[in-house]
């Protein structure tokens, strides 16, 4: 019998989104678009309520945007139950209190068609979790641990996990990012990630989607990215004369230890330009790139700092 669940999801799209939470005056999106390319895992990357938070609830169904179209394979999330049935939202604190966790495991297998209950408890074993524990005795970083584990083993199409790394030590941090790469490759969907922590994060991403001042800075794979921006290191005067005509992201503007983060590809001819000036070049990683463009402002304060008044 053919199964709908089963088929891969073939386009998640926002577009003109406006949205803003009641009695709340200012807009958390206003006119705002982009599409999501399925069947990848990709970071949803922002400062602190530049709305990562809400897109993903949108993207979910549980928030519905003022104005706008959000649609998974051309059906709205937040009324057709069919889609809402495919996506799982996960954040690290969800509303349970005196349920035990065994209970709750149970309510995901009633609830989620694919969710594997033996891959839910061999996660919770691997971070040392009972069973019989109540979720309001655990730690936050305990917590989130559990909602993680009951997020992947629902193996929904399409697992939307926000924060799975609040306040999670470094050692089961890096477990969390092993079993999401290790648990897709073995049954691929749509994965969508929030976190502060890119650096981190990025060695398992394929894609991702940059927001900040209600835009898309960048939405697409992470290696286009990643070959998009680079930076160039040498004797001030030297930097000053490459960078003539060319998009600058920042500029390091002092005697020793002068650089600039141009926006470009680093082909041949730029190489070979940045060579005959005895300027090194180097490409950045997604969290440096990301600081670049989104805090620009708090990096040119930080250089005020040092400066001298005549």
């Amino acid at each position: 019998m053919h199964n709908e669940n089963m088929e891969e999801i073939k386009s998640i799209s926002m577009q003109n989104v406006t949205f803003s939470y009641k009695g709340k005056k200012r807009y958390v999106f206003e006119d705002f678009s982009v599409d999501i390319e399925p069947n990848h895992i990709t970071g949803i990357i922002g400062r602190n309520g530049q709305g990562k938070t809400t897109l993903m609830n949108l993207i979910a169904g549980k928030f519905e945007p003022d104005e706008g179209i959000i649609e998974i394979d051309g059906k709205n999330p937040a009324t057709d139950i069919g889609t809402a049935k495919r996506i799982i939202y996960v954040a690290g604190v969800m509303s349970y209190s005196e349920i035990k966790l065994k209970k709750i495991i149970e309510e995901y297998r009633l609830m989620y068609e694919k969710f594997d209950e033996e891959f839910a408890y061999k996660l919770m074993e691997l971070f040392g979790l009972n069973k019989k524990a109540k979720i309001k005795n655990l730690s936050k970083g305990q917590e989130t641990i559990f909602n993680f584990c009951c997020g992947m083993a629902t193996r929904a199409d399409i697992t939307i996990l926000d924060e799975p790394v609040s306040g999670v030590d470094a050692i089961s941090r890096n477990k969390i990012y092993e079993i999401i790469l290790r648990d897709y490759i073995e049954h691929p969907r749509t994965i969508l990630i929030s976190s502060h922590m890119l650096g981190e994060m990025e060695k398992i991403l394929s894609h991702m989607i940059m927001i900040g001042n209600n835009d898309v800075l960048f939405a697409g794979d992470i290696e286009e990215l990643k070959d998009s921006v680079y930076r160039v290191d040498g004797e001030l005067a030297n930097i000053e004369k490459y960078c003539e005509e060319k998009k600058v992201l920042y500029k390091k503007n002092q005697t020793l230890g002068a650089m600039a983060v141009i926006e470009g590809r680093l082909n041949k001819e730029e190489a070979e330009k940045a060579d005959e000036l005895e300027l090194a070049t180097s490409k950045l990683s997604g969290e440096e790139i990301y600081m670049y463009k989104t805090d620009l402002k708090n990096a040119n304060q930080m250089e005020a700092l040092w400066e001298k008044k005549n």
